[in-house]
């Protein structure tokens, strides 16, 4: 799954990605840039 690294400023796709439930009870996906090493997360299904 792809999501947006702030650190980097480009879209690329995440390493250790796992589905997660934030606080409202929506999903969203949580993973790491594989170039630097960022926390990504993106909201919505995966």
């Amino acid at each position: 799954m792809q999501a947006y690294c702030m650190k980097c400023r480009t879209k690329k796709e995440m390493k250790d990605a796992k589905t997660i439930k934030m606080k409202n009870g929506k999903p969203a996906t949580q993973g790491v840039c594989p170039s630097c090493g960022t926390k990504m997360f993106r909201i919505g299904k995966s």
